[in-house]
């Protein structure tokens, strides 16, 4: 008698065998591609704009979420990598040729850029501007609500703003199969076969969105650390400068 081969157990063998077998032409039920939505959350079953619903609502309700990738928006692409609660967030941002650090501690927010960033490409002869801009350069400056700074920056550190505005597809809504983003199982959702951007929206756990291609190529972004909190504590004064009622440069 032939040894069964190392490795596999009698279980594996009569599934083998079973699967083999033929009733009335149709083969075994179990024995048929396995469901892609096994095991999962469920989400993967319902139309697109449930689907949509439910991925909202999960990120909404969410403590805090890192965001990273690129966003296109009046004509400048940034760069972002922030993590986000409802009282704030931190990161940083690349856009317009300058990188910068944003901190924002409940209504107060902070910029550190370098020295070329608030010097905003004046020239060298503007003697007394680039030495105010080395003062600056590594220092959180507190950026006034009243400047037209406050409102630029603080929307990439405000969570329900980003989220509402970025988790929108445009047109009409489609699921398009299933995939997997870092390892995680997901189901994909477009708007307007792909045109009106596309949403990855995971399978494990909550319905979080896990990557997003926006319409028109506005950018992609992925999200993570879904709920997972981190400190949010305002810099040291010995880090921080304070111009009062108006930022040097905006």
């Amino acid at each position: 008698m032939t040894a069964m081969p190392q490795g596999r157990t009698r279980r594996t063998v009569l599934a083998s065998a079973m699967c083999a077998l033929v009733v009335t032409g149709t083969a075994l039920t179990g024995c048929s591609e396995e469901d892609p939505n096994a095991g999962t959350n469920g989400v993967g079953k319902l139309p697109a704009d449930k689907i949509q619903a439910q991925t909202r609502t999960a990120a909404e309700s969410a403590a805090a979420v890192r965001l990273s990738g690129t966003v296109v928006a009046g004509g400048s692409t940034y760069k972002l990598d922030m993590r986000l609660k409802s009282d704030g967030g931190s990161g940083s941002v690349t856009g317009e040729g300058a990188t910068f650090k944003l901190l924002r501690v409940g209504e107060e927010l902070f910029l550190m850029a370098e020295a070329e960033f608030w010097n905003n490409g004046k020239g060298e002869g503007d003697e007394g501007d680039a030495a105010a801009a080395d003062k600056l350069d590594g220092k959180y400056v507190k950026v006034p609500q009243g400047d037209p700074s406050y409102k630029r920056f603080s929307g990439f550190t405000d969570k329900d703003v980003l989220l509402k505005s970025l988790l929108t597809l445009h047109g009409s809504l489609q699921t398009d199969g299933h995939h997997e983003q870092s390892g995680v199982r997901t189901i994909r959702i477009t708007g307007d076969r792909g045109s009106g951007g596309t949403l990855d929206v995971s399978l494990e756990g909550k319905p979080y969105p896990l990557r997003l291609v926006r319409a028109g190529g506005a950018g992609t972004l992925s999200f993570s650390d879904w709920g997972k909190d981190f400190a949010l504590e305002q810099p040291a004064k010995d880090e921080t400068v304070d111009y009062g009622q108006q930022l040097p440069t905006s």
